[in-house]
């Protein structure tokens, strides 16, 4: 069997315009926790974790469980144990993260994402749309967040966001 080599979704670097920088996230494992039907509770504590409310986000050290739909979280950065009581798939070659953070993230989001996100606090997530891609969002705290969306359409978020952030950049230099 060959070995495979894991490669970045987009290998760019970090793109920065008015001191916000979007760049891609290493991602970790990255499973997607659908509890069977009652089950969300012992879900979350065989993880460790609290099964999140929605657009919640529950960590416990690198461990952290993300509202992704009803009854349904992903987990990232720990494997998932053998026997959950719930349906358990491996996504981690199916998603790409990106991150933006700077004074102008919330500004270039706006322009993308039908939510407002002036007060979006630490510990929340939105499944989303980034114009017409499919986003989960996760606010990290004032003007940062990490953004999943589909691998396959990495370099079209990336376009989307960059071009955003150009935008906000040229109207700033013309505003005295």
């Amino acid at each position: 069997m060959p070995d495979l080599i894991a490669k970045p979704a987009l290998g760019l670097p970090p793109l920065t315009h008015a001191g916000t920088t979007l760049a891609e996230a290493a991602l970790p494992q990255i499973t997607a926790i659908a509890p069977f039907p009652g089950q969300s509770a012992a879900v979350g504590t065989a993880l460790g974790l609290t099964f999140p409310a929605p657009n919640c986000v529950t960590e416990a050290g690198e461990a952290r469980l993300v509202w992704a739909g009803r009854d349904l979280a992903f987990l990232l950065g720990k494997a998932a144990p053998e026997g959950l009581p719930a349906a358990v798939t491996d996504q981690s070659d199916g998603w790409v993260a990106l991150t933006l953070s700077g004074p102008q993230a919330v500004q270039v989001l706006a322009r993308l994402v039908p939510l407002d996100l002036r007060d979006m606090p630490r510990g929340q997530a939105a499944r989303t749309a980034l114009n017409h891609l499919p986003l989960v969002l996760i606010a990290e705290g004032e003007g940062a967040f990490t953004l999943l969306t589909f691998r396959s359409m990495a370099r079209t978020a990336w376009h989307e966001i960059g071009e955003a952030m150009e935008k906000l950049a040229a109207r700033a230099a013309l505003t005295p």
